[in-house]
């Protein structure tokens, strides 16, 4: 199987941080209208891989995503069976978040090698196919967790919201914007035909106009001008 190559992002990225604290300081009232779910819980799982064509022996992946430089050390990844909610595999991560923001954990195939382009740590693992979840934990706290697959009554679903769908083999699941958590899996991730290990797309701000710019302008000096206290009468 071949993988498209890393595409970063990091730019659009930190140009939409810079956008929001300049519409922050500014005590702009459309703000909050940049995202609010934007990077609501970082690290996150992004991307999961686990059904390739044929054998899945170091092809399988998770991605995470989070914030350049953020440690990895002593956070887990579970896998919870749907059917009885056992635990396993448990991937123990080890590591830092690079400059990209995508952290990609590979699984090593029985050569000991992986054959996912660009991991960052390798370990290994087989996730099942659904129903079935993925969960990133700090101890006993839940980062992030993914269930997909159909589940019926009775089975275990360790996901937030409703399931994700369950991808035929060769295809993965990410989320539509790697930093954006709505506590829906349904809603939060899709299926990609061909799977990006170490590429996700972040929720995209637009940047403003020169018009929007001087509109917001004479706004914040409108603001300030009505704010101004009156000299006290004499």
């Amino acid at each position: 199987m071949t993988f498209p190559s890393f595409l970063p992002f990091l730019g659009a990225e930190a140009r939409a941080r810079r956008l929001r604290a300049a519409l922050l300081g500014a005590g702009l009232a459309a703000a909050p209208a940049l995202g609010p779910d934007a990077a609501a819980a970082l690290p996150l799982l992004s991307e999961v891989f686990y059904d390739a064509v044929g054998s899945d022996n170091g092809l399988s992946f998770v991605e995470l995503w989070g914030a350049p430089g953020t440690s990895l050390d002593g956070l887990v990844i579970e896998g919870v069976n749907g059917g009885d909610g056992a635990v396993g595999p448990v991937l123990t991560l080890a590591g830092v978040i690079p400059a990209g923001g995508v952290f990609v954990v590979a699984d090593e195939s029985s050569a000991g090698a992986t054959l996912v382009p660009g991991a960052h740590l390798v370990r290994n693992f087989d996730f099942q196919n659904g129903p079935d979840s993925i969960v990133l934990r700090a101890g006993a706290t839940v980062l992030d967790a993914i269930g997909y697959g159909v589940f019926a009554p009775g089975e275990i679903f360790a996901g937030e919201g409703a399931p994700a769908v369950d991808p035929p083999a060769g295809e993965s699941l990410a989320r539509r914007f790697a930093d954006v958590d709505t506590d829906d899996n349904a809603a939060d991730w899709i299926a990609l035909a061909a799977p990006t290990p170490g590429s996700a797309p972040v929720a995209a701000v637009p940047e403003p106009g020169s018009a929007a710019l001087l509109a917001l302008g004479l706004s914040g000096l409108a603001g300030a001008g009505g704010r101004r206290r009156r000299p006290a009468r004499p």
